[in-house]
């Protein structure tokens, strides 16, 4: 059988631990038979991020802008546990939050649905795509642990030299201050990426902050979505028929608890962080979550929501094969490709990643599945497998 050809590659991010393992079985198993797969590969495992002081991850961003196409496996953040664990020299930072900076990106998860596995939330019969800030907030703070008593203050110099000063609490005894910022160029990238991405789903967009409380930081991300969707979008949203929605975050948790699903819900950088994980544990598992991470340029990065799954790579090391759901990291492939295609004008490229979808759920709506999912399946799963077992009943419903 004669391969599908790729006209350009896509930038390929390799990861950690059992995500890593798995990342390799995929593409032997369901993408290398298929198609002739071209790539430029990062190899953004923790050590190598360690031993190059991260270059490696802003060359992998560097790859994602010059060949608009990402595709990434899941990475492990470091802290003081896995400092010692690898041998590291130094507490790496995120490279999710690198690559989220270096492209300005926006964060889109949407849950994968399948027939047998139901929402905890019963009103949602759509797919909630989650837009979640990629920049600043808690993710890029300042943080003192303050020894006793004293003034803690936020203070501006501007290039001019002049000051705004303002007194954040006189403190009666030890304590923690934290200073947080956000770009209006960030938020006006944002506001655009998920206007854009929600005419492109032909969905609702809503947002929710906290402006009453957070009169200036998150009053600046209300009027910032206001004054461009007035200047850009209005007659776009609805000449296509949907709407943009703004309300306060508890207002909006409570109205997506009740809604049906099926719209756009843009949400600062932490509060996306939280939200899309409520999301994705309603909606079944971690493990059926897609995420792209968009640029206001066109760029697109795949990969899936979920972490490196510490655990059962520690099993896998003693020889058990465990039962990982690798279905988010095989969405992140097949977004990838689909993309890949689209922007090369190579269809059956597109067609493939499809296939390869459609393959993968129906192997779940059969009965087969790795154990996460059959804790949920309704009727019963009828064969609980292996990573291994259930990528071969893929590739084997792909044939």
């Amino acid at each position: 059988m004669s391969k599908i050809q790729m006209k350009n590659p896509i930038a390929e991010l390799d990861g950690d631990e059992m995500t890593r393992v798995l990342w390799a079985v995929i593409k032997e198993k369901l993408l290398e038979p298929y198609v002739d797969l071209k790539t430029e590969y990062y190899d953004l495992g923790l050590k190598h991020r360690d031993d190059t002081d991260d270059k490696v991850t802003y060359e992998a961003a560097d790859a994602i802008k010059r060949l608009r196409v990402g595709v990434k496996c899941a990475t492990i953040t470091s802290n003081a546990a896995r400092m010692e664990e690898y041998n590291l020299k130094q507490l790496t930072p995120s490279p999710n939050g690198i690559l989220r900076g270096e492209l300005d990106g926006t964060i889109f998860r949407a849950p994968i649905f399948v027939k047998n596995i139901h929402c905890n939330v019963t009103s949602w019969k759509k797919p909630i795509v989650l837009g979640r800030h990629g920049y600043g907030d808690v993710y890029k703070n300042c943080e003192i642990k303050t020894p006793g008593a004293g003034k803690a203050e936020l203070v501006f110099t501007g290039e001019d030299g002049k000051e705004i000063r303002k007194t954040i609490q006189v403190m009666k005894g030890p304590g923690i201050i934290q200073g947080i910022h956000n770009l209006d160029a960030s938020i006006e990238s944002f506001a655009r990426c998920c206007f854009n991405y929600a005419l492109d789903q032909k969905i609702d967009c809503w947002l929710g902050t906290k402006d009453t409380i957070s009169k200036t930081y998150d009053g600046n991300f209300k009027a910032i979505f206001q004054k461009i969707y007035d200047e850009e979008f209005k007659e776009k949203f609805e000449k296509c028929g949907i709407e943009y929605f703004y309300t306060l975050i508890d207002d909006a948790v409570a109205r997506v608890m009740k809604s049906e699903g099926g719209m756009l819900w843009a949400c600062k950088n932490y509060d996306g962080d939280v939200m899309s994980d409520m999301i994705a544990s309603a909606c079944g598992s971690l493990a059926m979550m897609t995420s792209v991470l968009v640029s206001p340029n066109g760029e697109f990065e795949y990969e899936a929501s979920h972490g490196t799954v510490q655990k059962h790579y520690y099993r896998y090391l003693k020889g058990e094969k465990t039962s990982t759901n690798p279905v988010a990291t095989i969405f992140a492939w097949t977004g990838a490709l689909a993309k890949r295609g689209e922007l090369d004008g190579t269809q059956d490229l597109v067609d493939f990643a499809k296939k390869l979808e459609k393959a993968t759920l129906d192997t779940i709506e059969s009965g087969v599945m790795t154990g996460d999912l059959a804790l949920l399946a309704q009727p019963k799963a009828e064969k609980i497998v292996n990573s291994w077992e259930f990528i071969d009943a893929i590739a084997e419903k792909l044939n």
